[in-house]
């Protein structure tokens, strides 16, 4: 077998089989096919698609390319949550303690932040001395234990998705639909779940910027999950503009215990439950959505969801007393109100401009080697559909640094949009199961 010949066979429109796809992932990891021909391939496979059989073989090939998770003691069906990232997406820090307190194993691996997207291990680490690098032992421990555990993604899991990512994103081969599915869905069968429940955004702070290809994106995850025998569904939500109103990694926290509390924003709420309910019923704790959601709301109303945030953030370091009193947790030294210009109604957010705005702040990386604040941030005061006064706050900078603040502020003003009427943006646009996608 050739790299040219599959190169080939690609460019000129062919489905590459599956021994093709393992030969190439296999010799590009070990170093054996140099970049240059799988660069060829990528933009082959860029012009020419995948289908969905070859999307779910180069997917497998691709989480065969290293260490794949055992998780087989965990007692439970293991549901993994991922998202495809957002602004002021929070949901991991509920959605975990909640669904564990319901009885379904939360054994998640984790990344960190890069660029505008906060990661949940930066988020997490607002607790002084929670470790996320902790030995597997420990790890499926604390999931049999109490329901819950979260580490960082090792090296070993996916190297050939690592590998190829770079490649793309030097090549112009990131926006393909079977490579981006791909790329999310190895790491996350590599993970260990035994299902998989997605969050596909959609909107200006997306990666997926229109509905149409963010249904399209969910459908090829869900196909690649079924394919590989993991039951999958993906919910398509709006990310038009931050969920919540927090965007910085305290503050993010901080409104995260605020929804453990039965309180926060109510958008926030809702789509952690949605996301729960389908963990629940994948989990089989719960027959429909709706009786996952009557179960997870006694959770909340209990102080169950809290008390078990508490035990996860104590089983991997952290002091559980600052789930009950958030205020210690870091926080910026000035906070600095930025003022509507003119009156009317908050039209639109541009939800990648306000994540800009806090990464100039310190609350995001824009190289890996990024030192980040955790006290700093945004915290809106208004969003799409709220009215506003000229010289109303429209938010609040979190600042340590005043040096950063005057282009902070002139990011977040350009990106709220005010006219005379606007309706806030449905939440929840659709769920993709293996055999049906509903749009709402």
């Amino acid at each position: 077998m050739r790299m040219y010949d599959i190169i080939m066979k690609k460019r000129n429109g062919g489905d590459l089989t599956k021994e093709e796809i393992n030969f190439f992932i296999e010799g590009y990891t070990k170093g054996e096919i140099p970049d240059y021909q799988v660069s060829a391939l990528m933009m082959a496979i860029y012009f020419k698609k995948m289908n969905t059989r070859e999307t779910a073989e180069l997917t497998q090939a691709m989480v065969e390319s290293g260490e794949i998770m055992d998780l087989r003691s965990i007692h439970g069906i293991k549901v993994d949550k991922h998202s495809t990232g957002g602004v002021g997406d929070t949901t991991t820090l509920i959605v975990g303690p909640i669904v564990a307190a319901a009885g379904v194993p939360v054994a998640k691996m984790s990344g960190r932040g890069l660029g505008h997207t906060g990661g949940t291990i930066d988020k997490l680490e607002s607790f002084a001395g929670f470790q996320v690098d902790i030995p597997i032992e420990k790890f499926i421990g604390n999931v049999n234990e109490i329901g819950i555990a979260l580490a960082g993604q090792t090296a070993n899991l996916a190297p050939a998705d690592k590998k190829l990512y770079a490649l793309r994103d030097v090549t112009a081969t990131v926006d393909n639909l079977s490579l981006i599915a791909g790329s999310i869905m190895s790491k996350k069968i590599a993970s260990g779940a035994d299902a998989i429940v997605l969050d596909v955004k959609t909107g200006s702070g997306a990666f997926m910027k229109t509905e149409d290809d963010s249904f399209a994106l969910a459908r090829a995850m869900v196909d690649i999950g079924t394919h590989t025998k993991r039951n999958t569904i993906a919910v398509v939500t709006d990310m038009d503009q931050p969920l919540g109103y927090a965007i910085g990694n305290a503050l993010e926290v901080k409104e995260a215990i605020d929804v453990l509390n039965g309180k926060g924003p109510e958008d926030l709420r809702e789509l952690c439950l949605t996301l729960a309910s389908q963990m629940l019923v994948l989990g089989e704790k719960a027959e429909t959505d709706a009786d996952a959601r009557v179960i997870l709301e006694e959770i909340i109303e209990s102080g169950k969801g809290l008390q078990k945030f508490a035990d996860f953030v104590e089983a991997q370091g952290g002091d559980p007393e600052w789930v009950k009193n958030p205020n210690l947790l870091p926080t910026a030294k000035t906070e600095i109100p930025v003022l509507a210009r003119q009156s009317g109604v908050v039209e639109s957010i541009e939800a990648e401009s306000v994540g800009i705005a806090a990464l100039l702040l310190g609350a995001g990386r824009e190289t890996k080697a990024s030192e980040i604040d955790l006290a700093v941030g945004i915290l809106l005061k208004k969003k799409i559909g709220d009215p506003v006064e000229a010289g109303e706050a429209l938010a609040v900078l979190h600042v340590n640094d005043e040096a950063k603040v005057e282009e902070a502020t002139a990011r977040l003003l350009k990106a709220y949009g005010i006219a005379e009427s606007a309706d806030a943006p449905k939440l929840i646009k659709g769920i993709v199961r293996s055999n049906e996608t509903i749009k709402l």
